[in-house]
């Protein structure tokens, strides 16, 4: 059976551009009525170093609450900042929901460590000090301290999906940068996210070593878990994602406009 063509979303800073013939308008909110999804309606606006220049973001989109959504496009078009929005971590005006979980609306701001959230950067951040396991523990008890969350944590199905099981005594020194990242990713699903965030976690990889962790990567599409993905690679594309928001033009004001389009990004 051929492969079912992937969703394409375009936050783009140009509305009144012309674009390809391809691509057709289409209402924001993308998803089934009944399916589970992410709600995104978030403004942000500041000024940068360079003087007189300011910045204004505005996304608006509605994203499956479940597979691998990848966040794509040049180098300052504002992915990062659009993941740190969704985590929190940069407070920007508006409304999201996570599966019907309102984490931000109006006044009401959920803190980052009390969004039921994974985020793994470039460098995966481990805890130098901690063993491959110490670093699951650290994720496992921070869900611990979310009782409402549904999420049960299956340390052993993590350990196994990501093939981390003879490292656990090792320390993040004595780790590989593929493994290295691969623990990462294993201690944020350890702290039991309702969504997972990966802002361009092979980026600082050399070729062999995302070689090694791209099977793991797409292993990850078996879990239950919404997934926003941050990258510039074709490759990763293709093997990871079910949806896919481009973002145009760095630097440019960011305005509401949802497009898609079936078929391979260009």
């Amino acid at each position: 059976m051929p492969k079912a063509a992937k969703k394409r979303f375009f936050i783009n800073g140009l509305p009144d551009q012309t674009l390809d013939a391809a691509v057709l308008s289409r209402p924001v909110s993308a998803c089934p009525e009944n399916e589970l999804s992410i709600e995104v309606r978030l403004k942000l606006s500041y000024d940068t170093a360079k003087k007189g220049q300011r910045l204004d973001f505005n996304f608006e989109v509605s994203l499956p609450g479940q597979g691998i959504t990848v966040v794509t496009g040049p180098s300052g078009a504002g992915k990062t900042t659009f993941l740190r929005c969704l985590a929190g971590l940069t407070r920007a005006q508006g409304f999201l929901s996570v599966n019907e979980n309102v984490w931000q609306d109006g006044a009401f701001f959920l803190p980052t460590c009390h969004r039921p959230l994974g985020y793994v950067f470039q460098e995966g951040a481990l805890f130098p000090h901690l063993t491959v396991s110490g670093n699951l523990l650290y994720g496992a008890k921070r869900a611990g301290r979310r009782s409402k969350s549904p999420r049960t944590v299956d340390m052993d199905k993590f350990i196994e999906i990501l093939g981390i099981g003879h490292l656990m005594e090792r320390k993040p020194d004595n780790l590989s940068g593929g493994e290295r990242q691969r623990a990462a990713l294993a201690r944020a699903l350890a702290s039991r996210p309702e969504i997972l965030f990966l802002d361009e976690p092979l980026s600082a990889l050399d070729q062999e070593r995302k070689n090694e962790i791209m099977p793991y990567l797409k292993s990850l599409k078996s879990l239950d878990l919404p997934i926003v993905y941050v990258c510039h690679s074709q490759d990763e594309i293709d093997n990871l994602a079910g949806t896919v928001i481009f973002m145009e033009k760095p630097g440019a004001p960011l305005q509401a406009a949802a497009r898609f389009a079936e078929g391979r990004l260009r």
